[in-house]
C-alpha cells in the first residue's frame, strides 16, 4: 500500500478503535491485571512459540535463504490493530487482545533485531545491525490503539445509552474495513500474486494455521474461557505482515524477503473470516 492508502487505513483504524472502546470497561482490563493466566500464555505463544514454529517450518520444508528469512521476518512482527479488529468482529475478549496489542509491541523494540539477526546468520549466513524505530512503534501504538480505545471507554461511561446504540454500526464500519484491507492486499501484489503464491504459499498458510492452533490449544488446556481462546488465536495468527514487509524492503533493503510476509498478509485473512463465520454462524457469544 502507498502512503496515501495507509493514511487512509490508519484514521480508519482509529475510529474502529474508538467504537471498540465503546465497548470496553476499566473492569475488563482489570481482570487480565487480576488473572494475568491469559496474558502470559498469550505472551509464550506470540513471542515464543511463533518465532520457533517459524524456524521449524523453513528447516523441515528445507526453503530457500531468502524464505527462510521472510518466515522468520514475519513471526518476529506479531499483529497490531487489525488483529484487535478482527478478535472484535470474531467475539473475542476484546480487552484481552488489545492488551496482548500493546504488551507486544513494546517487546517486539527488542525482539525484532534478535530474531532477525539469528535468522540471517543461520540462513544466509552474514551479520546485519536491524534498527526498529522504537519512537514511531510507541507513537503509533498510542495513537491507533491507545487514545481512542481510552476515548470509547470513557463515553462508555459517561454516555452508556450511546455506546449501546453504537456496537451494530461499528461492527459493521470494522467489516467494511475489513474487507478493504484484503482488496488492498490483493491490490498491491496482483501482479506477481501467483510467482509468489507457489513460492511463499505452503510456509505463509502453515505458519498460520498452526500458529492460530497451538495457540487455541493452549488456552484450551490451560481452562481459559472460549472468548479468550480465540483472541489468543487470532493474536498468535494475524501477523503485522505491514511492518515485516517495511524491514524487508528499508531495513534488510531486499525486497524479496517481503515475499512471504506479503503472501501471509492476504492467507491470514482468509483463516481469520472462517473464525469470523463459524462463530457467527454458531451464534456463539461466550
Amino acid at each position: 500500500m502507498n502512503s496515501t492508502s495507509g493514511i487512509i487505513l490508519a484514521i480508519s483504524l482509529i475510529i474502529i478503535m474508538f467504537g471498540m472502546g465503546l465497548s470496553l470497561t476499566l473492569n475488563d482490563f482489570k481482570r487480565t491485571l487480576i488473572y494475568p493466566k491469559a496474558v502470559i500464555i498469550g505472551l509464550i505463544s506470540q513471542m515464543i512459540i511463533l518465532p520457533l514454529i517459524g524456524y521449524a517450518i523453513a528447516v523441515g520444508l528445507g526453503l530457500s535463504a531468502t524464505s527462510s528469512i521472510g518466515i522468520m521476518l514475519l513471526a518476529a512482527c506479531p499483529g497490531g490493530p487489525t488483529s484487535n479488529m478482527l478478535a472484535y468482529l470474531a467475539k473475542g475478549d476484546l480487552a484481552l487482545s488489545v492488551s496482548l496489542t500493546a504488551i507486544s509491541s513494546i517487546i517486539t523494540i527488542f525482539s525484532i533485531p534478535l530474531i532477525v539477526q539469528l535468522a540471517l546468520i543461520e540462513f544466509a549466513n552474514q551479520s546485519q545491525l536491524i534498527n526498529v524505530d522504537a519512537i514511531t512503534m510507541i507513537k503509533q501504538l498510542v495513537v491507533v490503539v491507545i487514545l481512542p480505545i481510552s476515548l470509547g471507554m470513557l463515553i462508555n461511561a459517561k454516555k452508556p445509552e450511546f455506546a449501546a446504540k453504537m456496537e451494530r454500526p461499528v461492527k459493521i464500519a470494522s467489516a467494511v474495513i475489513f474487507v478493504l484491507v484484503v482488496i488492498g492486499v490483493v491490490i498491491s501484489i496482483r501482479e506477481v500474486f501467483m510467482d509468489y503464491l507457489k513460492e511463499a504459499g505452503i510456509p505463509a498458510i502453515l505458519l498460520n494455521l498452526t500458529t492460530m492452533a497451538i495457540g487455541f490449544t493452549l488456552a484450551v488446556l490451560f481452562k481459559l474461557n472460549r472468548p479468550q481462546a480465540v483472541s489468543i488465536s487470532i493474536e498468535s495468527g494475524i501477523q503485522n505482515g505491514t511492518l515485516a514487509i517495511t524491514l524487508a524492503t528499508i531495513a534488510l533493503n531486499n525486497a524479496e524477503y517481503s515475499i512471504v510476509p506479503a503472501i501471509y498478509s492476504l492467507l491470514m485473512f482468509g483463516t481469520a473470516t472462517l473464525v469470523i463465520v463459524f462463530r457467527k454462524k454458531l451464534g456463539i457469544t461466550t
